[in-house]
């Protein structure tokens, strides 16, 4: 059931959406949220995702459960400087929340408002950022439980490991020294109390200690960057990093190179390596020019900017978080009794 006296305009009940958009749906609503009928979910969309919700409200009803949907639009104007009382007063009666909405600049704010919440509260959080038709019909099918298999074999040999080292063919060739203070987290889509998760899920990470090296970004970069550069193959970005820190970004388009600068030098900490992440959707086969599924892509990113410290344990933030993709990594894991390879041109050599 839903309370429609807080229930956005327009009714997501009667919202058209295709129905190739159910199989992912359902994979959201029931296999990574394992949302029950005697639960409530706050959903929040916008106006660019609207079949998407429709699509989710239609599982969330197969549950029974009760939800309160919100439209952003309905409820301030966009870009957001905060997110609206009406969603933050509805999180906190809630066990679940999803956020399927396309972001725009400088909303970072209103988003860490809501996880925020989420963390206090400890609830399973749903972030669908820049949900596409496109992943509702290919990351968002994919199998998570083999997903799940596969990113917990990975965070057991990470968590044993002291550093990582990584190379590509276009020419990244970084260290990352581990922190053992800081903790490693998967979110493979299935999502618990333990650590909200993006949809589709697929990865593990943590803070890094320090990194060191070249980056190479022939794959994405995140935020709002990405769908306004798209895939990057043709003219990588290149990012040189020396303790941590960005000491250069070089790319054939100019564009690109400013505003990625202007970006990680926001504030203190935003060219500061902030997440180092293993990606380990293997129902993903390409980068597609959204952050939110190619992210997941098997390899490794990372991101300049907070270290998400309230789950790592990393003890400084940013109010910036921006991610880079790179294409076919090779992994090597490191300690005191030598290395082992778990990813060779970019294919796990795990089993799982």
């Amino acid at each position: 059931m839903v309370d429609q006296a807080t229930q956005a305009a327009p009714d997501l009940r009667t919202t058209a959406f295709p129905p190739e958009f159910t199989p992912g749906a359902r994979n959201a609503v029931t296999t990574c949220l394992r949302i029950q009928p005697n639960e409530k979910v706050t959903l929040i969309t916008d106006e660019r995702c609207l079949t998407i919700a429709a699509s989710l409200v239609a599982e969330l009803d197969q549950i029974g459960c009760t939800w309160n949907a919100f439209v952003l639009e309905a409820l301030a104007p966009r870009p957001l400087t905060d997110l609206p009382a009406a969603i933050l007063e509805d999180m906190e009666s809630s066990q679940v929340s999803i956020f399927a909405v396309e972001v725009q600049p400088n909303e970072l704010h209103s988003r860490m408002q809501m996880t925020d919440v989420v963390n206090r509260r400890r609830m399973r959080h749903a972030h669908m950022v820049n949900i596409t038709p496109e992943i509702m019909t290919q990351g968002m099918r994919a199998d998570f439980l083999a997903i799940d298999r596969l990113s917990q074999a990975v965070l057991d040999k990470v968590r044993a490991a002291t550093y990582v080292r990584a190379t590509t063919p276009a020419g990244t060739d970084i260290h990352a020294q581990l922190n053992p203070d800081y903790r490693w987290f998967k979110t493979s889509g299935i999502i618990s109390t333990e650590k909200w998760g993006n949809l589709p899920g697929g990865e593990c990470f943590t803070a890094p200690g320090e990194v060191n090296g070249v980056f190479v970004v022939d794959g994405v970069v995140g935020d709002f960057l990405c769908a306004r550069y798209g895939i990057l193959r043709a003219h990588p970005l290149t990012i040189n990093i020396e303790g941590n820190r960005i000491t250069r970004a070089s790319s054939e388009n100019k564009a690109l190179e400013r505003d990625f600068w202007a970006y990680t030098h926001t504030d203190e900490n935003s060219d500061r390596v902030g997440e180092f992440a293993i990606g380990t959707n293997i129902g993903v086969d390409r980068v597609i020019g959204n952050i939110l599924q190619d992210e997941k892509f098997p390899g490794i990113h990372i991101a300049f900017g907070d270290p998400y410290g309230a789950h790592t344990g990393a003890p400084w933030k940013s109010s910036t978080h921006i991610d880079v993709v790179g294409l076919e990594f090779s992994i090597w894991l490191g300690d005191a009794q030598g290395e082992e390879q778990i990813m060779r041109d970019g294919q796990f050599l795990l089993d799982a």
